[in-house]
C-alpha cells in the first residue's frame, strides 16, 4: 500500500473519530438533566387526592396557592419526558403548597397500543388510584406510570393486573387493586377521556397535542426549563 493511500485512509479515520466525538458532546449537551432528582413523588400526608366529577385528579394541599393544569396521554413519550425531568420538582413545589396540579388525562393514542386500548384502561387506573384520596400514593402511582413502567407506542402494553400491580407497590388499598383490576372505571374513564380531549383541542385551537400545560387559559412553555419555578415564584 502507498504512503499516499495510507496517509488517506487515516485522515478518513481522524475525521471520524472527530464527527464522533463532537456528536458525543452535542448529545451529551442536549440530554436534558432532571430537576430535583432524588426528591422522588409527593412526601407530604398533608396532600390529597381528589377525583373531580369530570375525571380530571386534583393533586395538592387544600392551603395551595396555584393550580395548573397538564393534559397527558398515558402512551405519550413526550408525557413520559415531561415526567421524567420535572415530576420531582412538580411533587416537591406540591409539598410546600406552591403548587396544586390538575391532571386532565386523555385517550388518544388508544391505538397506537398493543391492546388497542391502553391508554383508556390507563387512565382509568389513575381515576381508581385518585380516588383512594391519598396524595402520596398517587403520586407515587403515577410518576411510575408515566416514566418507568411508561410501554413504548406500539409494543406490549401493561394488563389491568399488572396495573394494579404497580398500584400495589405504591400503596394503594385493597378496594382501590379491586377496582383496578377489574376495569370498574374503564367504560367512565373513556367518555371522561374523550371529553378531555376534546377541550384540549379546542384550547389549542386545532387538534389535540400532549403534554400540555395551563395556568388558567394561558398556556405554559414547557420547553423554557426553569417553567415550574416561574409559576411557583
Amino acid at each position: 500500500m502507498s504512503s499516499v493511500t495510507t496517509y488517506a485512509l487515516g485522515g478518513v479515520a481522524l475525521a471520524l473519530i472527530v464527527l464522533i466525538v463532537i456528536a458525543a458532546i452535542r448529545w451529551g449537551r442536549d440530554e436534558a438533566t432532571v430537576r430535583n432528582d432524588g426528591y422522588g413523588p409527593v412526601r407530604d400526608p398533608g396532600v390529597g387526592a381528589v377525583l373531580e366529577q369530570d375525571g380530571s385528579i386534583l393533586l395538592g394541599r387544600p392551603d395551595a396557592k396555584k393550580t395548573i393544569d397538564i393534559f397527558e396521554d398515558p402512551l405519550c413519550p413526550g408525557c413520559g419526558n415531561l415526567e421524567h425531568i420535572y415530576g420531582q420538582e412538580i411533587a416537591q413545589k406540591i409539598d410546600e403548597g406552591k403548587l396544586v396540579v390538575r391532571y386532565r388525562l386523555v385517550n388518544f393514542l388508544d391505538s397506537r397500543s398493543r391492546s388497542k386500548d391502553y391508554s383508556t384502561r390507563a387512565v382509568a387506573a389513575n381515576q381508581c388510584v385518585a380516588q383512594g384520596g391519598s396524595g402520596s400514593v398517587y403520586s407515587k402511582f403515577h410518576l411510575e406510570l408515566f416514566t418507568t413502567k411508561r410501554p413504548s407506542e406500539g409494543g406490549a402494553d401493561l394488563t389491568n393486573a399488572e396495573l394494579a400491580a404497580i398500584a400495589g407497590d405504591a400503596g394503594a388499598s385493597e378496594s382501590v387493586l379491586q377496582c383496578v383490576s377489574t376495569g370498574a372505571k374503564v367504560d367512565s374513564a373513556r367518555t371522561t377521556a374523550k371529553a378531555q380531549t376534546d377541550a384540549l383541542g379546542a384550547a389549542l385551537g386545532g387538534s389535540a397535542a400532549t403534554p400540555a400545560v395551563f395556568e388558567g387559559t394561558t398556556k405554559v412553555d414547557v420547553n423554557a426549563e426553569d417553567w415550574v419555578v416561574s409559576l411557583t415564584n
